[in-house]
């Protein structure tokens, strides 16, 4: 009797040992498709990236634009795995010098790669729109390889890499909080926004933006309408889309106890924020046009805009803050993306389709509204009962860090993309010649226009018109034709 209960008490140790197995593995698979599938709909906004520029340019620029935008993600996967995301997530104070994670050498969490290579291929993306229909494919593929190999990923490691000086993560954090920035305001959007200021003031304007063609300054900005307010509309719902994956996808676990929770708000505070956006950005344009003109016009640019200005400014606070908070941020984005916009008009900054009022002023917001709106609550929820929440719950710390990591930002792009686009354009390599961006980068450089428009021949319209009027006693065919 004894051996029977021996044995039963065995085989019941051993099949709990393969059920708690089971469970485990299966917990750890739930996490990879987890990632996985927010990684491809971050992955998608590369789509929504290339419909809202090839929207936004003139027709004759469609193929290079979308060029690039594809070039983006092949080059963004290429740079990133040989170098970018060793030096973003290795060990080092300022980054990573060396580890398995370069060309994967000796790491095989693979859905780490791919889930933080969307990232990378995002904060390239912005940039394309910014320099379209004058800038040169050589140059284009130079600065993207250089920025998600070398530019972001240090970037990341300081605020990201848990041996980051800035990281929230560090056992050390500064100021005992570290930078608070859970998808990347100022990781991701800054940094890209920030590369795509720099290259728009070194490369100038297009031609009859702001000069006509023998440099002579003109008394109104020229306008340039986007070919296609459909592809524009189109891109900006998929960007909205993927900004799913991007907010929630950033607690990287699902299975954990309690991720659910952040990523479930983090969904919440991001449409909230989309939403409220949209709707200032267009409507404080409005009052403006109204006060000026006279008249209430209602920009469907500005609603799209003002949409994905919302977007940016909750990424780096969609965990942290309350939903009331996440509208407040919201609305002011869509008026910050409407002043940084105007901004750039006056100081005669070509941006071909407003990626800098987006990314770049939206970022920085982002991250401020990160130091004054993150919830004690939330924090602790996220990060940990150590944390410290913003300043309009009593603490100014994160405010600091936030503020820092800021211009940590801006003077890291700046120092490092500032003489690499200056040395480009010294070397004949970044900007089209004048004839080549009048005649379009289609037919320039990519062997023909995007879109076929040739109608058919005339002797075939009237020969066709001529058979029919002899065949059904009318005339009128040619005429209507």
């Amino acid at each position: 009797m004894d051996t029977i209960s021996r044995h039963l008490d065995e085989d019941a140790s051993a099949t709990l040992e393969r059920l708690d197995q089971s469970l485990v593995d299966l917990s750890k698979n739930i996490d990879v498709f987890y990632s996985l599938f927010c990684g491809a709909a971050i992955f998608m906004m590369q789509c929504g990236f290339a419909m809202l520029c090839a929207g936004s340019v003139r027709q004759k620029n469609v193929k290079n634009i979308m060029l690039k935008n594809l070039l983006d993600a092949c080059g963004g996967a290429l740079g990133y795995y040989a170098v970018g995301f060793g030096v973003a997530y290795e060990g080092g104070t300022f980054l990573g010098t060396s580890g398995g994670r370069f060309f994967l050498i000796d790491y095989d969490n693979y859905i780490d790669f791919f889930f933080q290579f969307t990232f990378a291929a995002t904060a390239a993306t912005i940039v394309a729109g910014t320099v379209a229909e004058r800038c040169k494919m050589v140059a284009y593929l130079c600065y993207s390889l250089m920025l998600t190999g070398f530019v972001y990923p240090v970037v990341v490691h300081a605020i990201w890499n848990s041996a980051g000086f800035l990281s929230a993560f560090n056992e050390s954090p500064f100021r005992g909080v570290g930078m608070i920035d859970f998808a990347g305001s100022g990781v991701v959007h800054m940094t890209g926004g920030a590369t795509a200021l720099i290259a728009a003031i070194v490369l100038g304007p297009r031609i009859g933006r702001f000069y006509d063609e023998d440099g002579n300054p003109l008394d109104k900005p020229g306008e340039f309408a986007p070919h296609s307010v459909s592809l524009q509309v189109l891109g900006t719902f998929i960007l909205w889309f993927g900004w799913y994956g991007f907010n929630p996808g950033s607690t990287l676990l699902i299975s954990v106890p309690g991720y659910g929770d952040v990523a479930a708000l983090a969904a919440v505070t991001t449409t909230l924020a989309a939403a409220a956006g949209a709707v200032s950005s267009m409507f404080f344009d409005t009052l403006l046009g109204f006060l000026s003109e006279g008249e209430a016009e209602y920009d469907l640019t500005m609603a799209m805009n003002g949409c994905l200005g919302g977007l940016v400014g909750i990424t780096a606070g969609c965990s942290t803050v309350e939903p009331w908070a996440a509208i407040i941020i919201g609305l002011i984005a869509g008026v910050v993306y409407v002043l940084a916009s105007k901004l750039l008009v006056k100081l005669k900054i070509d941006d071909a389709v407003d990626a800098i009022p987006v990314h770049f002023f939206n970022g920085m917001w982002g991250c401020i509204a990160t130091g004054l709106f993150a919830s004690r609550r939330f924090v602790t929820m996220t990060y940990g009962e150590t944390y410290s929440p913003g300043l309009f719950y009593g603490d100014g710390n994160l405010l600091l860090c936030e503020i820092c990591g800021i211009l940590f930002i801006i003077a890291w792009v700046a120092v490092i993309m500032g003489p690499f686009f200056i040395a480009l354009n010294a070397l004949g390599m970044f900007r089209v010649d004048p004839i080549e961006e009048k005649v379009g980068l289609d037919i320039s450089h990519h062997k023909g226009a995007a879109y076929d428009l040739t109608g058919p021949a005339e002797g075939d319209v009237a020969e066709l018109a001529e058979k029919r009027a002899t065949a059904h006693g009318k005339s009128g065919f040619e005429d209507s034709a």
